[in-house]
């Protein structure tokens, strides 16, 4: 395990062991994946939050860097829902185009079109850095959820890094969930006028 992973795993408290109505934590406190074994065991408020949020969540959007950094999840992304995959060509061995993965090569409009299609009436994620930097350029990105965990890392890839049109205002915080080891804070990209 990285030391960036333990450093931010308490909140989180993601583990490879099936959900038990009789863990210390309780149903209540779980989030489950799409992977049996992989089931995130937080405070109620944040399971309440990623639940919310994970029922709302038709389709995400992520680099080919992070894909690769995960080994496609194993095959299917733990939130069990399609992933479009933004790179410049599909990795081998991979289908371009399955229930679980999309892969587009014609860039970060193409891709973010294609997941709206895949989301329907749901809600379209987008991971952090390099392609929530590129959707935000565009003029697509709509709110930006940040996991305020109390420590300082002192390296990393930093979230939205050579923005092109820094700086970029936000509006709100709209929401603000307090959780154990955590704050869940939503703000509203704000239009240029």
């Amino acid at each position: 395990m990285s030391r960036t992973v333990r450093w931010l795993r308490p909140w989180v408290g993601g583990r490879r062991q099936p959900a038990s109505p009789t863990s210390r934590h309780g149903t209540d406190r779980e989030t489950p994946t799409a992977d049996p074994e992989l089931t995130f065991r937080t405070s109620a408020t944040s399971a309440r939050h990623l639940r919310a949020l994970t029922e709302r969540t038709g389709a995400l959007v992520v680099g080919r860097r992070l894909f690769d950094i995960t080994s496609g999840w194993g095959g299917r992304h733990p939130l069990d829902v399609p992933v479009v995959v933004v790179t410049h060509r599909v990795p081998e061995g991979w289908a371009p185009e399955n229930d679980s993965f999309v892969f587009v090569t014609d860039g970060i409009e193409s891709a973010i079109a294609r997941a709206k299609a895949i989301a329907g009436d749901k809600e379209v994620g987008v991971n952090g850095g390099t392609i929530a930097a590129q959707v935000v350029e565009a003029g697509l990105l709509d709110e930006v959820h940040v996991e305020l965990v109390p420590v300082l890392l002192g390296a990393g890839v930093p979230l939205f890094a050579d923005l092109k049109i820094a700086p970029l205002q936000l509006d709100g915080p709209f929401s603000v969930v307090e959780g154990d080891g955590v704050t869940h804070l939503a703000y509203r990209v704000r239009r240029a006028a």
